[in-house]
């Protein structure tokens, strides 16, 4: 039988919540004045960080929460925030019985926004139930519609995949050289550090020339040419590119022959 919490006049309870950054870090935090143990993972006390009211409707909407707290606290810095680690990350948010340990979430989502102002920050929350909001028929268009090396391409990402080093690096530029034969194959592609200060961030790259990536993500100043990186080659989604680089267009999740919306403005015209 689970725990009914708030059933008594007072109550031996904390509100908790976890994150799970898409580094593979774990953080726990609850609003008791001592750190607990819940689920495997230690919960520091964070009295200064304060859950939002929890709206749960019975519909598809989003279920609206946030949560507040101070940069103050070891295991958030502003420099974190700031580079995108807190970004996408899963939270739970949860009551637990300090005494006895029984504990029930209350809420399972995804953070959406991180602001910052004035030493404290405030994160949106995005429930998991917002999934099922999600448009799953797949509309006609003439690019691929599946993710590199996903399930729809059915492509190893092993073979796509490749450990290299940084040789050279222009912060101005946002420009990242690596050792590698034919940086162009990486286009669209990404790059997740191993090394320096942005280990475990992941970065898109958004062109590709022969001196280097540009990323869609400011390069730490603390990244110095020896870093080791994870690169995954791109593709531009086209059944050109699919056909003749990757000669997978059976395949190919679009449908590039299909007429366009143009095809409604043209008209008869006498010959």
């Amino acid at each position: 039988m689970s725990r009914i919490f708030f059933d008594r006049p007072l109550d031996t309870v904390a509100m908790v919540w976890q994150v799970h950054r898409r580094d593979g870090v774990a953080l726990g935090f609850t609003t008791h004045d001592r750190d607990i143990w819940a689920d495997g993972l230690l919960h520091r006390a964070g009295p200064g960080m304060v859950p939002s009211a929890i709206r749960r409707t019975v519909d598809f909407s989003d279920d609206a929460a946030e949560i507040e707290g101070a940069l103050s606290h070891d295991a958030i810095t502003e420099s974190d925030l700031a580079s995108g680690r807190y970004d996408g990350a899963r939270v739970a948010v949860g009551a637990i019985d300090w005494e006895t340990g029984a504990a029930e979430i209350l809420y399972r989502g995804t953070i959406e926004s991180v602001g910052r102002e004035s030493g404290s920050f405030t994160a949106r929350l995005r429930s998991a139930k917002a999934v099922l909001a999600r448009d799953t028929i797949p509309r006609t268009s003439p690019g691929c519609r599946a993710r590199f090396c996903d399930r729809g391409c059915t492509l190893s990402p092993a073979r796509f995949t490749h450990r290299a080093i940084v040789t050279e690096i222009d912060r101005d530029a946002d420009r990242v050289s690596f050792a590698v034969a034919d940086p162009t194959r990486f286009a669209e592609g990404e790059v997740r550090w191993v090394d320096g200060p942005q280990t475990g961030l992941s970065a898109t790259v958004i062109a590709a020339y022969e001196d280097g990536l540009v990323l869609d993500r400011a390069i730490d100043p603390g990244t110095v040419p020896g870093h080791r990186a994870i690169l995954r080659e791109g593709c531009d989604h086209t059944i050109a590119t699919c056909a003749a680089r990757f000669a997978n267009a059976v395949n190919f999740q679009g449908e590039p022959h299909l007429p366009g919306n143009d095809l409604l403005t043209h008209y008869p015209m006498p010959r």
